[in-house]
């Protein structure tokens, strides 16, 4: 199974929650709200889950072995750190403009 197409739908600033991605597999199977988390200084991905009645959470989506796993989330990292980039990039150009604009 090869991931064909990975879209940061959104990023975030604050907390350890850091983007939002949906990842597309051989162009047919699309999974969406997977998460990207920032924590003890560590990127991991969290795969869609679901609230049981007790309070728990079950995965809705999870890969069955952990080269899968491994494949999946490096290539979610690796696309979460080129938008995240490319946000930082486009602030700045934006910057730039504003003090163009001012002076």
């Amino acid at each position: 199974m090869q991931i064909t197409d990975i879209k940061v739908r959104k990023l975030f600033d604050e907390g350890p929650m850091k983007a939002i991605v949906s990842v597309t597999f051989d162009g047919q199977l699309a999974v969406h709200d997977i998460k990207v988390i920032n924590a003890r200084d560590k990127y991991f991905i969290v795969m869609p889950s679901r609230k049981n009645p007790d309070e728990t959470y079950r995965d809705i989506v999870h890969p069955i072995n952990a080269s899968f796993r491994s494949m999946v989330e490096s290539e979610v990292i690796a696309a979460y750190w080129a938008e995240y980039e490319a946000a930082e990039a486009a602030a700045t150009e934006a910057e730039e403009a504003d003090v163009e604009q001012t002076v």
